[in-house]
């Protein structure tokens, strides 16, 4: 498939009206908002405070006054003449008292003179007592008034001024804060905005490297060269720069499952391709045979003809019951597990391999402490473990080639070890000497009078190796190769 292009200018993603960036920014006005309201409310509110502190007092001085002017006039009961006197400020009213009723009240005009109440604006101080205690009534055709009635030794008397001035002032305030709060949460919001952007940019290069991996057809062919977020957008300090670090890690993991999902296709279709051959050949050959003997051509003693067909069909089911074996052994299946003296089955082993290869020359050492050498698992697999390793010493070294075969135990673990002083394992096949098939003739040809293998042997080596929770190493050179199998011991881990 086509790489994709590193460093190619990626799409910035469509913003919605639900996007992080319009919540963002939201979120910081409506907190804004809440802030300067809050404070707005109460500058207004202790500035109205003060303001109505004030005022109460110049209306408790004004019926002081009002008081003390009256006990120096000689007038009647409905005298008032006092708001004459200088210093009275317009819209002063004054009331004087009678067995608890209004019998007279007045207000000071704008043009300085007094001007009688009218019943129903003196129904509007019925029920003020002459305690001092500040009222807020509204007065028809004066409005709203801030008034205390004195009493005591004196005369009892009303007074009361305006609260339009102080009403004034606290709406002014209030338009003024809403301006200012207004005009600064206009800037604040813009500021905001552009914050928030610069600040998430960086998340939508994420998303769009995310979105520009997402449409990379990942079922099907070679997958490399993945996008990956750049290196500015990655520093760990900053939350997004972890969301970034995150997904590098996990287009890397994509990209390494991917890659090994290749390998192990390729594997299997080599290994079809493998078994395949090898199934052809004696198949080829019994058919031929049988063509043969059908044929009724008498060139072949029919005894002869029987004996190949049945060393064909040998070969064919060995290596159909290699190929079974190594199935299980990859699904998992379990093993017998009991306790194998280790020594016991290799030195049976190496008698065997005498027997079948004479002409090379075969060492056994036993380096045992405490005198045995015990494992737990499955002894017929076990021997055709160490069996597997002896036939490829001696298939693939020459005739006088010494192959010693040590045995060593602790406590711990136990190590079988096959040595020879052959040639060695060419360093290009050493590598994958444990994958299926793998021969050192690749071409799969079969030297003429020379027994071959199908490659399987050390691949089932390592599976049973594997299965019992045990490892095989190989180490090459030429004059020594050596396979070690390591083993734990009974009742023990690796």
């Amino acid at each position: 498939m086509r790489r994709p292009r590193r460093g190619a200018r990626l799409p910035r993603p469509r913003l919605g009206r639900r996007s992080l960036r319009v919540r963002l920014v939201v979120f910081i006005s409506v907190a804004m908002v809440a802030v300067c309201a809050a404070m707005a409310l109460t500058t207004v509110f202790v500035q109205r405070v003060y303001l109505l502190g004030d005022l109460d007092q110049r209306v408790t001085d004004a019926a002081e006054r009002s008081q003390g002017g009256l006990q120096r006039r000689t007038g009647g009961a409905t005298d008032l003449g006092f708001l004459n006197e200088r210093g009275q400020p317009t819209g002063t009213l004054a009331a004087r008292f009678s067995d608890g009723q209004v019998i007279a009240a007045e207000v000071v005009t704008p043009d300085g003179r007094q001007q009688v109440l009218t019943a129903a604006q003196r129904a509007a101080l019925d029920g003020i007592t002459t305690d001092g205690s500040l009222h807020t009534r509204t007065v028809p055709g004066l409005g709203t008034y801030r008034v205390t009635a004195i009493g005591g030794d004196g005369v009892p008397v009303l007074a009361g001024l305006p609260m339009h001035d102080v009403q004034r002032m606290i709406d002014g305030l209030v338009v003024v804060e809403a301006g200012i709060a207004s005009a600064g949460l206009a800037a604040a919001a813009g500021a905001a905005t552009v914050v928030v952007r610069r600040q998430l940019r960086p998340l939508g290069r994420v998303a769009a490297t995310a979105a520009e991996v997402a449409r990379v057809p990942l079922d099907r062919g070679e997958v490399t060269g993945l996008t990956r977020v750049p290196t500015a957008d990655t520093d760990p300090g900053t939350e997004t720069g972890q969301v970034g670090v995150g997904l590098n890690r996990l287009i890397d993991h994509v990209e390494s499952s991917l890659a090994e999902r290749q390998r192990t296709e390729d594997r299997m279709r080599r290994f079809l391709a493998d078994a395949s051959h090898e199934l052809r050949t004696p198949l080829a050959s019994i058919a031929g045979y049988a063509e043969f003997m059908r044929s009724g051509t008498r060139t072949m003693a029919p005894e002869l003809a029987w004996d190949r067909v049945a060393a064909q069909s040998a070969r064919m089911t060995g290596l159909v019951e290699d190929l079974l074996l190594l199935a299980r052994l990859d699904e998992g299946r379990p093993l017998r597990s009991d306790e194998v003296n280790l020594a016991t089955l290799v030195a049976e082993a190496v008698w065997d391999a005498r027997a079948a290869g004479a002409e090379h020359d075969w060492q056994l050492a036993l380096r045992l402490d405490g005198g045995r050498a015990a494992v737990s698992g499955d002894a017929s697999r076990l021997h055709q473990v160490v069996a597997n390793l002896l036939a490829n010493a001696r298939l693939h070294t020459p005739p006088g080639t010494k192959i010693t075969v040590v045995v060593e135990a602790t406590d711990t673990h136990c190590v079988v070890r096959v040595r020879d002083d052959g040639p060695g394992i060419p360093p290009a096949l050493l590598p994958s000497v444990f994958e299926r098939f793998t021969r050192a003739d690749a071409s799969r040809s079969r030297v003429p009078g020379r027994e071959g293998g199908t490659g399987l042997g050390l691949a089932i080596a390592a599976a049973i190796t594997e299965a019992h929770e045990g490892r095989l190493d190989v180490a090459s050179e030429p004059g020594r190769t050596e396979f070690s199998v390591t083993l734990p011991a009974h009742g023990r881990e690796l």
